[in-house]
């Protein structure tokens, strides 16, 4: 494995803006010999799979998947840096662990755009009965994506949830990039887009978009003509082991085991 590129980075401004802001960017994490690494792993990977853990267009390219975990179990070491590391520490506590991997890919041949919308839905192992006693509207809002449950969290679950997406490929409005409401986490589940501050953000391959579940986010369709990919690895932390009524974690990774 090629090592990272590290650079140096104020983790406690890093801690600051995703207090405020809901986020921040971690400039340039991987070099590019791990970015180019990463997404030829990937590709191998991808390239037979069924198509309950991928999405697919018609000419057989993947465009995302789910369950990267259990296609690529190396991915719980291969994102750990040291600045990573210490910004998930300082955010969630010593005790988090990966919970969930997914795949993003934009290619210029079959682009896609999403709402504005929150990641409020975590992959989990049900109790065989579901509680009667949960709160309405989280926690008994079941569904099945690839064949893996998932339920709508509760705020506090999701305020101790911290995502990083690692960008494989330069991020910007030519090619499809998120864009972000900042301080929009603090409105815990509630979308409210009214007189909305809306930032695009644009990354370099390599940098790490670190990002709170609740940050209100959109992504829109590349533009027209473009030859450019938008691939992304998000990673999904919590400093939660336990969850409440019953529920457990599909996968939970504690990375100072």
């Amino acid at each position: 494995m090629t090592l990272p590129l590290q650079r140096a980075s104020d983790s406690s401004a890093s801690r600051e803006s995703i207090l405020r802001d809901g986020f921040t960017i971690v400039r340039s994490v991987f070099s590019s010999a791990v970015v180019d690494e990463c997404r030829s792993r990937l590709t191998e990977i991808l390239v037979d799979r069924p198509e309950d853990v991928s999405i697919r267009g018609r000419a057989g390219g993947v465009y995302a998947a789910r369950n990267i975990l259990e296609l690529w179990p190396d991915v719980v070491r291969w994102w750990r840096t040291p600045v990573l590391e210490t910004l998930l520490t300082q955010m969630l506590g010593s005790e988090f662990g990966l919970v969930r991997v997914l795949y993003f890919d934009k290619p210029p041949e079959r682009t896609w755009s999403l709402p504005w919308h929150k990641d409020l839905t975590i992959a989990i192992d049900p109790p065989e009965i579901l509680p009667a006693g949960a709160p309405r509207g989280s926690w008994n809002k079941l569904t099945h994506k690839a064949g893996i449950p998932h339920v709508e969290a509760d705020a506090e679950v999701l305020a101790h949830m911290l995502t990083l997406r690692i960008h494989l490929d330069s991020a910007d409005q030519e090619n499809g990039a998120l864009w972000v409401i900042p301080g929009s986490h603090r409105t815990a589940k509630t979308l409210d887009l009214s007189g909305a501050n809306r930032t695009c953000i644009e990354v370099a391959a390599g940098d790490v978009l670190a990002m709170r579940p609740m940050l209100a986010h959109s992504s829109g369709s590349s533009a027209d003509g473009t030859h450019r990919h938008r691939r992304v690895l998000h990673c999904e932390f919590s400093g939660v082991r336990e969850l409440p009524h019953g529920f457990r974690w599909r996968d939970f990774h504690p990375v100072f085991a």
